[in-house]
């Protein structure tokens, strides 16, 4: 049977045996009693790292991104955000169905968010225009090749938004690709940030979860909103433990991950079925197809070769390195894209 190499996101890792070693010999208790020693240990683990005052674990990051919306803002409340983000895109209509709050999509450069595109945007107080309360922001850009964003433009931003009284939460769910990256460090983030989501199932490896971070009374009240959305779990250690092994295991090892994706890129930018390939910071690849070619038709004749990847629009595939791709199986993708026929 001829091998899938499977790009279509870094959320199909399987756990490693150090992993569900791991797991297997975790501590655990009835989280929703606050007596399962692992997830706790989780949840001190990162908001020590990111200088904050607690966690809080969820089955995911929707459920995080969503808790601190609904933590952040009123019902007629607005959210600002980009137009491209994962909060407003493809959390189901979290924000407006949780939060009963409104949303003011921005432009920004591959989902960059700026003070400049962001002041313009904030409502007057007027009884026509929803309350403007929270901006959201979102470290690496999914929709925008993996895109980071610097200390300074995050500062910047940070600063706005005290001058304006807002709230401002980060959807981390690739953060510490970011953090790779650019070789900033997680304890700067705590001073600028009202709320972070990490990420444990993606890059990081782990099969479940994510935490949000923020105040201890933010957490409070987070606490029990996950309660009301039915995401309060019983013997959680089982699958905080993977996070905890993979934050002190498979953070470094993303560098690996950035290295095979720009090089896929480089490979990619030279195949005359491809018209542009967004510039790669982290572990994901977007390319457009020529534009006589359809990128679902691409994304066939690779699948035929045992590459799997996803279409983000008719000419834009997306390509996503991860754990379980291997510099041998990065040969033999470029191999493939190189002989590939449409």
């Amino acid at each position: 049977m001829e091998q899938k190499i499977d790009f279509r996101s870094d959320t199909v890792t399987k756990p490693t045996a150090g992993m569900l070693d791991a797991m297997m010999n975790a501590k655990v208790g009835d989280d929703v009693y606050g007596e399962d020693e692992t997830v706790s240990t989780l949840e001190t683990k990162l908001a020590t790292m990111f200088h904050m005052e607690a966690g809080l674990f969820c089955p995911s990051g929707t459920m995080t991104n969503q808790i601190a919306i609904k933590c952040f803002t009123q019902p007629l409340d607005e959210v600002i955000c980009d137009q491209t983000a994962h909060v407003y895109r493809y959390e189901g209509g979290g924000i407006a169905y949780n939060s009963m709050a409104s949303v003011r999509l921005l432009h920004g450069e591959r989902g960059i968010l700026t003070p400049e595109l962001i002041e313009p945007e904030i409502n007057e107080d007027n009884i026509h225009y929803p309350k403007t309360s929270l901006v959201v922001l979102e470290n690496t850009v999914n929709k925008g090749g993996g895109k980071c964003y610097t200390l300074e433009q995050i500062e910047a931003v940070h600063n706005l938004c005290a001058i304006k009284d807002l709230k401002l939460h980060l959807d981390g769910a690739r953060l510490f690709n970011a953090l790779v990256a650019t070789g900033d460090k997680a304890a700067s983030y705590g001073h600028f940030f009202d709320g972070i989501s990490i990420c444990l199932s993606k890059g990081l490896g782990a099969p479940v979860g994510s935490v949000l971070l923020g105040s201890s009374a933010t957490i409070t009240q987070a606490r029990r909103i996950r309660k009301v959305l039915g995401g309060g779990m019983r013997q959680a250690g089982f699958l905080a433990a993977a996070g905890i092994y993979a934050l002190d295991h498979q953070v470094d090892r993303l560098a690996e991950d950035h290295q095979h994706a720009k090089a896929l890129a480089h490979v990619l930018a030279k195949a005359n079925y491809v018209e542009k390939v967004m510039p790669v910071e982290t572990n994901i690849v977007l390319f457009d197809v020529a534009s006589r070619y359809k990128a679902e038709e691409v994304v066939r004749a690779l699948g035929k070769k045992g590459i799997l990847c996803n279409t983000t629009s008719i000419k834009t595939i997306r390509l996503v390195t991860h754990l379980d791709i291997s510099s041998a199986m990065i040969d033999q993708t470029i191999e493939a894209i190189e002989k590939l026929e449409v």
